[in-house]
């Protein structure tokens, strides 16, 4: 049977505490602030004072085009996160002469903290971005974005698929949800899930040839699918995200793209996988400067 409110808070109240949304977030959001504009756009009511909301955005950005950088939609995907805040202290500056960068590297900081896919309510955010959504993460983000007012030229989401979404987090589905889910393999590496409305294979191209440098790009199955999905080009498989209601799929983006790093890897390491997320959008912003919104 599928779980009630009751089950739901139980699951939540066995959930701790595991790692410091202050000091390995908010801390280097701080230490941030001389180069980037730093903005508050909300609060998470489950914990207001512990989980500030926080977006950072390149500085003289108004008026170019703007490239989007979103972390920690699921919060147990820690390269997400700190990818994104790695690639505005060391890169964000190389591209602000032509781009408007905004990037919200934490939008699940109960997750985060956690270790979850999902939030306090036991929601998945990936699957929660519209209108009137009850996951707080994803209605504050979609209310700072529409107070923004831009038009989103490159959306990078970035994310890991690790070995727990099998242990853990597809049979606690199974669990919530009161259905069978169908498994599939974890991928051994790097990929990259690009949107059917406007795949753009070139893009999806450049980014897995910058991530390369840093690590391996995932082979598919013996299906020829990674996933449960059939491959577009190595490494690169497409979704409908905007019918899975997921982060990449809210706006109307030319170029989109969400990056899987694999962190379970023997040859994988927390820097490789933040260095990872790192080439994938430098790769991916360098390839689209060479074209008009």
């Amino acid at each position: 049977m599928p779980w009630t409110l009751e089950d739901k808070d139980s699951w939540r109240n066995e959930q701790n505490i595991k790692r410091s949304y202050q000091d390995e977030v908010l801390a280097k959001i701080e230490n941030l602030k001389s180069h980037v504009t730093v903005t508050s756009y909300g609060a998470l009511s489950y914990d207001p004072a512990r989980y500030p909301l926080f977006y950072l955005r390149s500085q003289g950005g108004e008026g170019k085009k703007t490239i989007l950088i979103t972390g920690g939609v699921h919060g147990y995907e820690t390269s997400g996160v700190q990818g994104a805040l790695r690639f505005m202290e060391t890169e964000v500056a190389n591209f602000s002469q032509d781009f408007d960068i905004i990037c919200f590297p934490c939008l699940s900081p109960w997750a985060y903290e956690t270790i979850n896919r999902w939030n306090p309510l036991a929601i998945d955010p990936n699957r929660s971005f519209f209108v009137k959504s009850p996951a707080e993460e994803c209605h504050y983000f979609l209310e700072a974005m529409n107070s923004l007012d831009v038009k989103i030229f490159a959306h990078f989401d970035l994310h890991e698929t690790t070995d727990t979404d099998n242990t853990v987090f597809r049979p606690a589905l199974q669990e919530r949800d009161g259905k069978v889910q169908e498994f599939s393999e974890i991928p051994d590496g790097f990929y990259l899930v690009g949107d059917t409305r406007s795949p753009e294979p070139a893009f999806q191209k450049a980014i897995i040839d910058s991530v390369k440098k840093i690590t391996h790009i995932a082979p598919p199955d013996g299906e020829g699918k990674i996933i449960g999905v059939r491959l577009a080009q190595e490494g690169v498989v497409n979704y409908d995200k905007r019918k899975l209601f997921l982060c990449g799929g809210f706006s109307d983006a030319r170029f989109i793209t969400t990056t899987e790093v694999y962190p379970d890897s023997p040859k994988a390491t927390p820097e490789i996988c933040t260095l990872a997320q790192v080439a994938a959008l430098t790769g991916g912003i360098n390839f689209v400067k060479s074209f008009e919104s």
